[in-house]
């Protein structure tokens, strides 16, 4: 017969519980919505000005 285990027993000064931070979800936008009619767009972020392109073969580009 196999030996069974110890009980456990949980002391409520023994455990503590800590919440998991929020998921929150990545927000998602389209390529058209941010482009708009053009095919560059300039972004500007932590005073640097990005550019992001949309490329003869139909990819973006992101350059400083």
């Amino acid at each position: 017969m196999p030996a069974t285990p110890p009980a456990i027993t949980a002391h409520a000064h023994a455990a503590t519980l800590v919440a998991a931070p929020a998921v929150v979800p990545t927000k998602r936008i389209t390529s058209a919505s941010l482009m708009g009619d053009g095919r560059e767009v300039e972004i500007e972020h932590s005073g640097r000005i990005y550019r992001l392109r949309i490329t003869q073969l139909n990819k973006l580009i992101l350059t400083a």
